[in-house]
């Protein structure tokens, strides 16, 4: 099998380059190892920033989000019993963000590269990455019980931390650069409408909470457990009893219960892979780095990566020049390093840490107090949390 872009992994990093090159005329071939029920049903980020959203309008995958998605034009910090809002179109040029599920965002493009685009494979498993640094790197693969070789100009590794793209970078380019968090996140999905139409963000002394959504009708929360937490040592009456403590306020503010659908602990961890290109072969999405969940940043992530890639591609076949394709790295990272200062920043802002002293209780809440009196400290949590630039 034989093509211009070899893309490993269909989640929406994947997918939504398979759509941007389809749009320019480019060709490429989507190797998933997993079956389209799993890859539309996973639950992964819910959160898009202005330049998610604007980049699935253009490339005609913004329909559904637009009549089901939820704008949200703020969040509210929570500490010391009392709210604060956070006014995104005010403090950051108007812009906005979108509560919209991975799952919705996959399944719409999905349907799209089937409908519209080039080959599509589930269940089609990277097997290696091979010839890198050669003109005609080769994805041998395993698709329905025998082994082929896609043949391709680039390869692009959109396959996760896991996954084989990464393992083509010869050990002394590569640099790693990592940082992993005492605690985690207990998630669950609920059946009950949100006790709030923005998402809150609570420190706590007992530890961080979450308030989010999937719907009008689903709720998602999380709580800060130890890292090493298993979600079913949690009763479904001690999770919300302990919802309920962290998001308590003075002015009587509730929180609803409902069914528990789903629970699960999200790790919580740093990372980034120095570079991101290697010959032939670009990384992009978690295969190269990944943020803790706090600054709704990992999906946003992987989409600035493939539209620099897809942006760069496009220059190289209307210019005939490879400028763009040989900055794809530098030009990622500055992105990605932005926008893991802003995770940390909001993880250790909200986060209380096992050990912390009394003094550290006390700075978590200075800082906070900073955000709610100081328009500046709002702007640039307002200007982090909406979206670094995709140019």
């Amino acid at each position: 099998m034989r093509t211009t872009v070899g893309i490993i992994g269909a989640g929406p990093a994947g997918l939504l380059l398979a759509r941007l090159l389809h749009v320019a005329g480019i060709d490429s071939v989507v190797l998933e190892s997993r079956d389209r029920a799993y890859v539309e049903h996973r639950q992964r980020a819910g959160i898009l920033e202005q330049g998610t959203v604007d980049v699935l309008r253009a490339v005609g995958a913004g329909g559904r989000m637009d009549r089901e998605g939820l704008r949200h034009d703020g969040i509210e910090l929570r500490f010391a019993r009392r709210r604060h809002r956070v006014d995104f179109p005010g403090l950051a040029d108007g812009r906005s963000v979108m509560v919209y599920a991975q799952t919705e965002v996959c399944k719409d493009l999905i349907a799209l590269q089937l409908k519209e685009g080039g080959p599509l494979l589930f269940e089609a498993e990277a097997l290696a990455v091979e010839d890198a640094d050669t003109a005609r790197p080769r994805v041998p693969f395993r698709h329905d019980g025998r082994e082929d070789v896609l043949e391709c100009d680039y390869v692009v590794g959109c396959d996760g931390f896991w996954g084989v793209a990464r393992t083509a970078f010869p050990a002394a380019l590569s640099r790693t650069f990592e940082r992993t968090y005492p605690y985690g996140w207990l998630g669950i999905l609920a059946d009950v409408a949100p006790s709030h139409d923005e998402l809150v963000y609570a420190r706590h002394d007992r530890g961080f909470a979450l308030l989010s959504m999937r719907s009008p009708r689903v709720s998602r929360l999380y709580l800060q457990v130890p890292a090493d937490t298993d979600a079913g040592d949690w009763s479904d009456d001690a999770v919300w009893a302990e919802l309920e403590r962290r998001f308590e306020t003075a002015d009587g503010w509730r929180l609803e219960r409902g069914p528990i659908t789903q629970k699960s602990v999200t790790p919580m961890r740093s990372y980034v892979h120095e570079p991101m290109r290697y010959g032939r072969v670009f990384l992009a999405g978690d295969a190269a780095h990944i943020v803790p969940p706090t600054g709704a940043k990992g999906l946003n992530l992987a989409v600035g990566d493939v539209v620099t890639f897809a942006r760069a591609l496009t220059h190289r076949k209307e210019t005939g020049s490879a400028g763009l394709l040989d900055a794809y790295s530098a030009t990622c990272l500055r992105r990605v390093w932005q926008a893991e200062r802003f995770s940390y920043d909001m993880t250790t802002l909200l986060h209380p840490a096992p050990d912390a002293t009394d003094f550290e209780h006390r700075l978590q809440l200075a800082r906070l107090e900073r955000i709610a009196a100081n328009r500046a400290a709002r702007t640039d949590l307002a200007e982090g949390y909406t979206g670094f630039p995709l140019d």
